[in-house]
């Protein structure tokens, strides 16, 4: 019975990584089979069109006035003049089987990877009595309002909570409530609110050994994401209060400064800190960019991952553990949350041509990604700009980047949506070995029973 079950279980997997190499190899071909000449002149089109459209992005974001504008235009034409000539050539048809083949060769691909038994490292639970004293930060404006809708204070205090309201009208230190909380005899903090507050909370729990709860009343909600709450209502953070597990995650910090996701240098730590960033994001940046991509203002960067020296990027993105970069789907998620390790991102662009490179290349030279326990971010200026965790700060300079492994005790519902299991990485050169050596395996069990 084993044996069967095995034997097709190589079978399916085997045709899957068949099916993704057939498929892949389809959608590069019918361009050329159906087109002829024709066809080959339109992908190579394809391929300058999008090259162009990438340099046109590259000069709206680090030009003004007119050639901005002509940029923009260029951006949007070109895209638009490839659909017509494939339209022109009725061979628009083409375009839409072949992306077609490119979705079926892909979850194909992942299907025959995904069987190969790898899994997903998942954050271990402790079970842990429920605290007898919780405290919790209630943020009322956060996500447009969403403690009021939800009723979080009322249905906290329910479950024996205490509760304080934070006033948005003037500036309150959540550091030192929180620390005043534990002097109280809290045995657990919580925060409904953005990144950024629920890091500086973070950092107090941890370092009085206390769980912390997180409650998804943010705008965005990347940390609760991650953790595989429920985002959709904040409010079943709450569960966690009576039936809940503790996850062992770590904490991230610039300098002295805490952070839940990331710490950004350069271009974005810059932006951030306009005065009209947070009424006007888009506005703000298109502002700032031209300036700070072309180097004309903003100091230099130096980035030091465990000895690996980046030279001279526009913008470099520490997180608290690693994103995804290689699943359109996962992107702006982790994995996991407690490998003890820093994401590192470094972009460094100068030019159009790089800029198309960024787009179109599988390994351009100008995105560097790794990971990384300490990372040292030195500048040619005493004092350098952070955005942490969506909060504008200035730090002085150079930034020493660390990771507390397993610092934080965060309290989750038992019962959660969870963390959707990220698909195995596109490897083609594994998918051509496994097509061929599980039909090898398989083999000799067919003819034992022959």
């Amino acid at each position: 019975m084993g044996s069967a079950m095995s034997e097709r279980h190589h079978r399916r997997q085997r045709w899957a990584a068949r099916g993704a190499l057939a498929a892949a190899a389809s959608a590069l071909l019918l361009p050329l089979v159906t087109g002829g000449l024709r066809g080959l002149l339109l992908l190579v089109a394809t391929l300058a069109g999008l090259a162009l459209t990438a340099a046109a992005l590259w000069w709206v974001l680090s030009r003004r006035g007119a050639v901005r504008m002509a940029a923009a235009a260029l951006a949007l034409f070109a895209p638009v003049s490839l659909i017509s000539l494939f339209a022109t050539a009725n061979l628009l048809w083409v375009v839409f089987l072949s992306l077609l083949l490119w979705c079926a060769a892909v979850w194909s691909g992942r299907y025959a990877l995904r069987s190969t038994g790898l899994r997903p490292v998942r954050a271990k639970e402790y079970r842990t009595p429920p605290p007898q004293r919780p405290f919790l930060l209630l943020n009322p404006r956060s996500g447009g309002g969403k403690v009021g809708k939800f009723q979080l204070k009322e249905k906290a205090e329910a479950l024996g909570a205490r509760v304080v309201l934070l006033d948005p009208d003037r500036h309150q230190d959540v550091t030192a409530l929180a620390r005043a909380a534990v002097a109280d005899g809290a045995d657990l903090l919580g925060v409904a609110g953005g990144d950024g507050t629920q890091a500086l909370v973070a950092a107090v729990a941890a370092e009085h050994g206390l769980p912390f709860l997180v409650i998804a009343a943010g705008t965005r909600n990347h940390f609760a994401m991650d953790l595989g709450l429920d985002r959709d209502d904040p409010a079943a953070s709450l569960d966690a209060l009576t039936d809940g597990v503790e996850l062992r995650v770590d904490l991230g910090f610039a300098a002295d400064r805490p952070f839940v996701n990331n710490a950004s240098f350069g271009v974005y730590g810059a932006v951030v800190q306009s005065p009209g960033y947070r009424e006007d994001k888009v506005g703000a940046a298109l502002e700032r960019l031209p300036e700070l991509l072309t180097r004309q203002s903003g100091p230099r960067l130096t980035a030091v991952a465990d000895g690996t020296a980046i030279a001279d990027p526009q913008a470099v993105l520490v997180s608290n553990n690693a994103y995804r970069m290689d699943d359109p789907f996962g992107f702006g998620r982790r994995e996991r949350l407690n490998s003890g390790r820093l994401g590192v991102l470094a972009v460094r662009v100068d030019s159009a041509v790089e800029a198309a490179e960024l787009l179109l290349s599988p390994r351009p030279e100008g995105l560097t990604v790794l990971t990384a326990q300490r990372v040292v971010v030195q500048a040619d200026a005493p004092q350098l700009e952070v955005g942490l965790d969506g909060e504008a700060l200035t730090l002085p300079a150079p930034v020493h980047c660390r990771i507390a492994r397993r610092a934080l005790r965060v309290r989750v519902p038992r019962d959660r949506p969870g963390v959707p299991e990220a698909p195995p990485r596109l490897d083609w050169r594994r998918l051509r070995k496994l097509a061929a050596a599980v039909g090898r395996t398989a083999a000799p069990s067919r003819s034992r029973h022959g």
